[in-house]
């Protein structure tokens, strides 16, 4: 087990010691705003961005290669808040270092998502870029995991024409009937993927098309104003966002930087007869929002918000977004997961805080993964 993870209970005391608030006040003090709050499940001493919960209740976490060269790319949280290699050490064991050494094909160079399918298997999403800069070659690909026999089944490499140069794959949802994988690429030239999860087949669609663009004239702002890299340059995410209704009928997807929430219909994204012109035709622009990075769609068919200027997490219903919960210590709300009693979990990636922005900050940042308190009804 690799050790790079501080338990829940340690971080919230490092964390508060300057509040002079208490572990047990914290976990249980009510949101500035809102009306959930958090609770902290898991700190780590890396960046992490993806988290999902599996049918059983196991919790899986990746940290991508974006400012440093990450000792675990996926991992499983445990019951004490470490992190396990998962499934492991070999498949974590590639570096930026021995970037010559270790072929990119069968490790995972630089993950930005896992997700549980609660079909038995834990999908890692390897974008294969690390600094969302170079592509390696044979890096970009769609790993399963056996979650019962903690192996890797299946791998589905993305070619250049899938995945070229300048491109990120960012997060992904799958058909309820296991049969197809939709991806957002949130690089330099935004697309949708769709991927044939029998035959490894897999399609770039809506390639440069606007609704898959960073929108001209948004800013990301953050802590009251734009967020810029030294040198001036602000945040720019294509097609980031992306979540699918229940039963599987649309995909809903928005820019990162950008404020327009669109959806189409999988039965056309199925469709490879349908050229770029008509598929075009089906999209359809479900209404305004905000820069957000992750969404997700509950069981019960609620959309979740990660409102990333406001350090919040909202739901959209009727058309508006409502405020759930917001918190300071939600920095970046980054990716959403739902656990079996129906409880939704979402990672804080302190975007606003890395190198990029504030390089007197080095590196490495402490990320930390939430439970939002009063969002679970189900029984498991």
């Amino acid at each position: 087990m690799t050790n790079f993870a501080a338990t829940a209970s340690t971080a919230l005391a490092l964390a508060l010691l300057s509040s002079g608030a208490s572990l047990a006040q914290q976990q249980a003090a009510p949101v500035p705003g809102g009306t959930a709050r958090l609770q902290l499940v898991a700190s780590f001493e890396h960046q992490v961005t993806g988290v999902t919960v599996a049918a059983d209740g196991r919790i899986f976490v990746n940290f991508p290669r974006w400012s440093e060269d990450a000792p675990v790319s996926v991992a499983e949280v445990t019951e004490n808040g470490q992190v396990k290699p998962y499934p492991n050490e070999e498949w974590n064991a590639w570096r930026n270092a021995k970037k010559d050494q270790i072929s990119a094909n069968d490790h995972f160079v630089c993950v930005q998502s896992v997700v549980a399918d609660g079909l038995g298997s834990l999908w890692v999403v390897d974008a294969a870029a690390p600094a969302t800069a170079q592509v390696v070659p044979g890096g970009p690909k769609l790993v399963r995991i056996d979650l019962r026999a903690n192996k890797v089944a299946q791998t589905i490499p993305f070619a250049e024409a899938v995945a070229p140069q300048g491109s990120y794959l960012n997060d992904v949802r799958f058909s309820p009937d296991g049969r197809r994988a939709y991806l957002t690429d949130a690089g330099a030239k935004g697309a949708l993927i769709v991927v044939d999860l029998q035959s490894g087949d897999a399609r770039r669609v809506l390639d440069g098309h606007p609704s898959t663009q960073p929108e001209k004239g948004v800013v990301v702002r953050t802590d009251g104003q734009e967020l810029r890299r030294p040198d001036g340059r602000g945040v720019e995410f294509a097609a980031d966002s992306i979540a699918l209704s229940p039963d599987g009928s649309h995909l809903y997807w928005k820019a990162l930087t950008g404020r327009t929430l669109y959806r189409i219909a999988t039965e056309a994204l199925d469709d490879p007869r349908l050229s770029a012109r008509e598929l075009e035709s089906r999209i359809e622009r479900v209404g305004e929002s905000e820069p957000t990075d992750g969404l997700w769609i509950d069981k019960r068919g609620r959309l979740y918000l990660s409102a990333i200027e406001d350090n919040a997490v909202k739901v959209r219903d009727s058309g508006r977004d409502t405020t759930l919960v917001q918190d300071d210590r939600l920095r970046w709300p980054d990716t959403f997961s739902e656990g079996p009693d129906g409880t939704i979990y979402v990672t804080s990636s302190r975007i606003q805080d890395m190198s990029w922005f504030k390089p007197e900050n080095g590196p490495r940042l402490t990320t930390q993964l939430w439970r939002i308190e009063g969002t679970g009804t189900r029984r498991p």
